[in-house]
């Protein structure tokens, strides 16, 4: 199938509407979780922090920043599915939910390592806290924000997904 077949498969606005709604709550989620002291990360203050120093203002940009990649992360969901559904076949919340689940992984198991490379303001495993670079790193699958953070972040990036197939693919 050619791209722009792909591109037409997709209900753009269907998978905005889902991905907002998944969106809203795999960040309650998370959110919560760290509320109760059950994970001390905060995507949403990871992603900020990268763009000011300002821990205010470095959670309320991550919060915009967290949502607006949830939203793109919808579009690239419908689009997979897409890719794996036959035209008759529609979007379902289990394949979400491996989606989900696939994307969480990708998370913890790529992107968290390598965040002290990337971010102005994280210590590296190697090299320890500075006057400029004083944030934590999250080291393997995100365990030294706490024992919990990986179950939490697969779970909620698996409700995510199980979500957006479930309202995209129209129960």
């Amino acid at each position: 199938m050619s791209p722009g077949n792909l591109w037409a498969a997709v209900d753009v606005s269907r998978a905005l509407v889902s991905g907002l709604f998944a969106t809203t709550v795999m960040t309650t989620l998370m959110s919560g979780s760290q509320g109760l002291g059950l994970s001390r990360m905060s995507l949403p203050f990871l992603l900020g922090s990268f763009f000011t120093p300002d821990r205010n203002r470095a959670n309320v940009a991550g919060f915009c920043i967290h949502f607006v990649n949830g939203w793109l992360f919808s579009l690239l969901y419908a689009l997979g599915f897409a890719l794996v559904l036959s035209p008759a076949e529609r979007a379902n919340w289990w394949l979400g939910g491996i989606f989900g689940l696939v994307q969480g992984l990708f998370v913890l198991t790529a992107l968290m390592p390598l965040l002290p490379s990337l971010h102005p303001r994280m210590a590296t495993e190697d090299y320890g806290p500075t006057p400029t670079r004083q944030l934590e790193p999250p080291g393997f699958l995100a365990l030294n924000y706490g024992r919990r953070t990986p179950l939490l972040t697969l779970g909620a990036h698996l409700v995510y997904g199980a979500l957006f197939g479930a309202l995209y693919g129209g129960m």
